[in-house]
């Protein structure tokens, strides 16, 4: 016989555990909840219906009491003289690092090799310490002890039954019903999974709802990048009307966004900008320096036929330059996406334009009338949206500021 556990061990809500289950067994078993652990037995004190776990009851409410586990090469001999109560249940366990745990997560390795065996669980005085509270080193209620030797599964039993308390666990085991089959249980986490997909994924859709003014994106729409972001928080019915368009209409927004945003610039009567406007209809690529994007920029902040005029951006930053916020229009324009095309030409304008980007949407609505049929956004939407506004002029300085000298 060896002694696997001898002492004085902390109890609460007259209850400690033997965990030997293995990660799978946690995984994908069942819950190891009181009634979980005692479905279809007869004996109430050790509930074994968990494979790798024993539930032990206490008389004891909180607490500490003596505890032994031993461990036998066969079945010991049955001390049923000495100890009041006692059930037996078999257990087995995969893993080699069983425990003895209490209610507070604490644990102590039992050494018990992996391998089948007979729980034989003992006590004695749960009917004095019934819920009770004990401390270490005060007089001792109720002890207990658990016997583990090989041995073939078979059913709980109850060796001896002396107290009212052991009776009415006893009774109240009895009247569960049979602990699920592996089959049940694991349809039963098939359809939990599923449910917790289906929920995840309605949380998805409710939030892209929300981001996407009320309906969900097509896929295109969703996948497009850019500055869409900040088109969704101006004008979100515009954004779905022009995805809706279809790549004709997409191109042809494109290349007047640029010309408005050029216009209200003041760039569409540098050469070389009007150049780009004239490539830009024609649809063929940009000739220098616009199809350099360090070149084009050197020459915007360096050229003396731009104009120099200062915008105060939707965040409130102010003396920005307006002919570096229309020129992404122009850019934005060529992108071989003639969607994301649109959408970075618009938002580019749109910026340019500073207060008067509502006046702009609605231009877009009359020049395109594939557009006419989105709902402007109310009057005072520039000041509800202030925040989101704020963060859109972030992204799009990021990805459209022009390039830094070395």
């Amino acid at each position: 016989m060896r002694i696997l556990f001898q002492g004085e061990f902390h109890v609460a809500y007259g209850q400690m555990y033997i965990d030997g289950r293995t990660r799978a067994e946690l995984d994908e078993g069942p819950e190891a909840g009181l009634h979980d652990c005692f479905m279809g037995q007869k004996a109430g004190l050790c509930g074994a219906a968990v494979p790798g776990y024993l539930h032990l009851s206490t008389g004891m409410h909180t607490g500490s009491v003596p505890f032994t586990v031993e461990l036998h090469q066969k079945e010991p001999p049955l001390d049923s003289d000495n100890w009041e109560d006692i059930v037996e249940a078999s257990f087995r366990t995969a893993s080699d690092d069983t425990s003895l745990n209490d209610w507070d997560g604490g644990w102590r390795d039992l050494g018990l090799p992996s391998g089948t065996y007979r729980a034989r669980y003992h006590c004695r005085g749960m009917e004095e310490a019934r819920a009770c509270v004990r401390s270490a080193g005060e007089p001792v209620l109720d002890e207990y002890l658990l016997q583990f030797w090989p041995a073939m599964p078979e059913p709980d039993r109850v060796v001896k039954e002396t107290t009212r308390s052991a009776a009415y666990w006893h009774g109240w085991a009895s009247e569960l019903p049979p602990a699920p089959t592996p089959e049940e249980l694991a349809e039963t986490r098939r359809l939990a999974r599923e449910r917790e997909e289906r929920e995840r994924q309605e949380l998805i859709e409710r939030a892209e709802k929300r981001q996407w003014g009320g309906r969900l994106p097509s896929d295109r729409l969703r996948n497009v990048g850019g500055n869409v972001a900040g088109m969704v928080d101006l004008d979100v019915a515009l954004v779905h009307a022009i995805d809706e368009a279809g790549p004709d209409v997409q191109r042809a927004i494109a290349r007047w966004a640029a010309h408005q945003a050029c216009d209200v610039a003041g760039l569409s009567s540098v050469d070389w900008i009007a150049r780009g406007l004239a490539e830009l209809v024609q649809g063929v690529s940009f000739t220098p320096p616009l199809n350099d994007t360090q070149q084009s920029w050197d020459l915007l902040l360096s050229d003396p036929q731009v104009p120099s005029t200062t915008i105060t951006l939707p965040h409130g930053t102010p003396n920005a330059s307006q002919q570096a916020m229309a020129f992404p229009a122009l850019t934005g324009a060529a992108d071989p996406d003639p969607l994301r095309a649109a959408l970075d030409a618009l938002y580019a304008a749109s910026i340019a334009y500073e207060t008067r980007w509502y006046d702009l949407f609605s231009e877009v609505r009359t020049a395109f009338p594939h557009t006419a049929h989105a709902p402007l956004p109310p009057e005072d939407h520039p000041q509800r949206h202030a925040a989101a506004a704020k963060a859109n002029c972030i992204v799009w300085r990021q990805s459209h500021e022009p390039p830094h000298k070395h």
